[in-house]
């Protein structure tokens, strides 16, 4: 198969023997069609040189490395495109987008420790399944300073251990590690065990040095309502971002100093003790998640609080993270919690996105959170979610970020899998995994991308939670005997988790599959422009179908009539010779998957192989490293840098070599290629 020039249509003649994805759901099945591959590529991969760094190691069982899975792939830095926009680039330069889970709400319980897990063997457990079932590539991985620092005499080099361990199970996968020090209403111990509601974050020992208030929220309709009028809550916090001194049993000290100094400490224990591969894979650390001034100084205002306390924090923060050993990662700085809430209920609404702060600058990634308020009341948004319901509100963070210039990441959103507005949570996701996709609306992307024009960056993004032990907790509530917590995610009465393990140890998804396991370019060798993913998912048995191919392509949307799922990418290439990488969800089978493409025009997709550093197919798939039967598509792009390229990926397309050379002549018309 000859790649072809950009300025026409390529040939759509019959491809290499394509690779084939099991029908059948048996893992055993999966694995041995990844290892069959392994060794149809490794006399290629044999020959190809190895460079930027020795080729990476990977679980057991996994699939033979390319080329280009080393180190250099695994380094994350902060760059731009060729407009100057912010993003995140790899060793290689490509165009870098992360996509996983918040791993997980159970390090807000003291069941376990305040670990991530009970164990190695549940880590490796959930790592497996969140590869197999959705193609993750990052976790967002919840630390607490209460198990880091459980007295002031130090870490607990126990739970760093641990922590370390647990780490590995992901990273050994090919999952890289966003670090969260985790806190909600500042601390557990604020709360007695005769309390509603309850925190995580700060060890007792601080709380206990605050000599803090009898906490009480009052009346509250939600556990958030704590950081507005729970005295304990406002007044520890405050202490926290003024670094008031405490008295404790190791002497004097300020609490934000305390915090930083473990922070310090616990990050110098992590480098030291994973392997350099590991280590490799941790992208960077956030510092504190979802940050709230508890009470404002006379004069000051949530901005003025932004700058002159979140923002020094931040900055002392990275001070650490540099003596730690870890000038080569970002600190993911989240702005006040409360910057984008879309209600204003008694200060629940506040501005914010450090408009008073001119740059973030090159070792920081700007980082929010995003939950609609409007749909969780159950009043204020009456229906479902539609096409382009976030899409302006997520432009806007993409401009924030571009004004503070930073990449934009957005590491929890999610929606409740029960309770009485539950039932907009599949519209609610896939709006929101839309609006990270592309600032156009499904109905509009066609006309926004014509031409080579950008639908804003493809955003990086963690949604809140992957949590094993969904509805299997024994959490005792404030270490209240009486008050057992058991369902959802055993905490304040939530329940996000997206997938719950059995007693037997099989782990399962609770929402569609189709939502979750997505198209999404890992890495564009070059400047992605435009990317569109209608995944199909369903809402009540309904399919949701946002995207809207435009009259004037009508041999492309014959293509996609057949109902399957689809991506569009389009992207100038780069000076790389790395290819670009989608991840392929289950739905791809690469027997079958159709590539409609200015490279390509093919249905059924060919093992990747190279001479030497050059593929020798522009269109090809390979296993994803973990070996769990997943695939990526590989596109290679041996053109100048700076070309215009498209390619269209479709699940169910016919086999029809007429309508695919008609729809590669209307997308090379439309994308500007031809």
């Amino acid at each position: 198969m000859a790649s072809n020039s950009p300025s026409s249509p390529p040939s759509a003649a019959s491809p290499p023997t394509p690779l084939r994805r099991s029908r059948s759901r048996s893992r055993s099945r999966r694995r041995a069609a990844a290892a069959a591959t392994a060794l149809a590529l490794a006399a290629a991969l044999l020959a190809g040189a190895q460079v930027g760094g020795a080729t990476r190691s990977s679980a057991a069982g996994a699939a033979t490395p390319l080329w280009f899975d080393t180190a250099t792939a695994d380094q994350v830095v902060v760059a731009t495109d060729a407009s100057g926009a912010p993003v995140l680039r790899d060793g290689y330069g490509r165009e870098v987008v992360l996509r996983g889970f918040n791993v997980s709400g159970e390090t807000k319980l003291a069941e376990n420790g305040y670990l991530p897990f009970a164990s190695r063997a549940d880590a490796d457990i959930a790592a497996t399944a969140m590869r197999r079932l959705t193609g993750a590539d990052l976790i967002r991985l919840a630390v607490s300073w209460a198990g880091a620092e459980p007295t002031p005499a130090g870490v607990d080099t126990a739970y760093l251990a641990s922590l370390a361990d647990q780490i590995r199970a992901f990273t050994s996968r090919g999952i890289r590690v966003l670090i969260d020090y985790h806190q909600d209403l500042y601390s557990r111990a604020l709360f007695n065990q005769g309390s509603w509601y309850t925190g995580d974050g700060a060890p007792a020992w601080v709380v206990a040095a605050g000599g803090y208030p009898t906490e009480s929220c009052g009346v509250c309709v939600s556990w958030g309502q704590n950081y507005l009028t729970n005295a304990a809550v406002t007044d520890a916090l405050h202490d926290f971002w003024h670094n008031r001194t405490l008295t404790t049993s190791a002497g004097s000290v300020g609490v934000q100093t305390a915090f930083l100094d473990q922070a310090q400490a616990s990050m110098t224990y992590l480098r030291t003790h994973l392997a350099a591969s590991d280590f490799a894979r941790i992208v960077g650390v956030d510092p504190f998640n979802e940050p709230s001034a508890g009470s404002y100084d006379s004069g000051q205002t949530s901005t003025t609080w932004e700058r002159d306390l979140l923002w020094p924090f931040y900055q002392r923060f990275r001070a650490a993270m540099d003596t730690a050993g870890w000038q080569s990662k970002t600190a993911w700085a989240e702005p006040l919690a409360f910057w984008n809430v879309n209600v204003n209920v008694g200060g629940t609404s506040q501005p914010g996105g450090f408009p008073l702060v001119s740059s973030l600058g090159s070792g920081y990634v700007f980082n929010t959170h995003y939950y609609d308020a409007k749909a969780l009341s159950g009043i204020l948004m009456l229906g479902k979610a539609a096409d382009g319901q976030y899409s302006s509100t997520f432009a806007g963070f993409r401009q924030r970020a571009a004004a503070l210039g930073s990449p934009l990441a957005v590491t929890e959103f999610g929606y409740p899998l029960t309770g009485y507005t539950s039932d907009k949570g599949p519209s609610v996701e896939k709006a929101t995994y839309q609006a990270l996709d592309s600032t156009a609306t499904g109905a509009a992307w066609w006309g926004a991308a014509a031409n080579g024009a950008t639908t804003g960056t493809v955003l990086s993004g963690t949604q809140w939670q992957w949590d094993v032990y969904s509805g299997r907790h024994h959490e005792l509530m404030n270490d209240n005997p009486s008050k057992v917590e058991t369902t959802g995610d055993g905490w304040n009465g939530e329940d996000y988790s997206i997938v719950q393990q059995s007693i037997s140890g099989g782990v399962a998804l609770r929402v569609d599959q189709r939502l979750v396991d997505r198209v999404y370019p890992r890495a564009v060798s070059g400047d992605a422009l435009a990317f569109t993913y209608e995944d199909l998912s369903r809402d009540s048995g309904t399919t949701m179908r946002w995207n809207t191919v435009p009259g004037t392509m009508p041999n492309v949307a014959a293509l996609l009539a057949t109902g399957g799922p689809y991506a569009v990418l389009t992207w100038r290439s780069g000076s790389t010779g790395a290819p670009t990488e989608l991840h392929l969800p289950a739905a791809f089978d690469p027997a079958t998957t159709t590539v409609v493409s200015d490279l390509a025009t093919l249905r059924g997709l060919p093992a990747y192989t190279a001479t030497g550093q050059v593929a020798d197919h522009p269109v090809a798939v390979a296993p994803d490293e973990s070996g769990d039967g997943t695939y990526r598509l590989l596109l290679s792009t041996p053109t100048q840098p700076g070309t215009l390229h498209y390619a269209l990926i479709a699940a169910a397309a016919p086999d029809s070599v007429p309508q695919r050379t008609a729809a590669a002549q209307e997308l090379a018309s439309w994308a500007g290629t031809g």
